[in-house]
């Protein structure tokens, strides 16, 4: 064997990747309410949009049904009515044909903007960038 090249053991498990861990962090951090809630439905549409990217494209029932989840459990959450509004429309488009993304993602990153920390934007903005728009 060559210096530190140790293979793993068979039984070991791949390192699991966490997406969205900026998200997921300040949802944590931030205080129980509005930013909170809004960081919480940031991230929960943004795991939606990130199924939506061609290398990991659920198909269109599967999209379907988690969308009506989460418009549903966005319902139930105390957002900001313009918040509320640019996330479900992205839910919606996260339903549809993933092409038509564009719009809704640039607006839900827009109204969520100010409830968000400058890790956590980059994770939106490297979304963006992978779904090419």
């Amino acid at each position: 064997m060559h210096g530190s090249l140790v293979a793993p053991p068979p039984y070991a498990l791949a390192t699991p990747t966490f997406r969205f861990r900026a998200l997921a962090s300040l949802a944590g951090r931030a205080p129980i309410g509005g930013p909170r809630e809004v960081a919480l439905a940031t991230y929960l549409v943004a795991r939606l949009v990130d199924d939506c990217q061609p290398s990991k494209m659920l198909p269109a029932p599967p999209r379907a049904e988690r969308a009506a989840a989460a418009r549903n459990w966005l319902a139930g959450v105390a957002l900001p009515n313009a918040i509320r509004a640019s996330l479900a429309k992205l839910v919606e488009a996260t339903s549809g044909d993933p092409i038509q993304l564009g719009g809704p993602l640039s607006e839900a990153m827009s109204a969520v903007d100010g409830y968000l920390d400058p890790a956590s934007r980059s994770e939106l903005e490297r979304l963006s960038r992978a779904l090419g728009k």
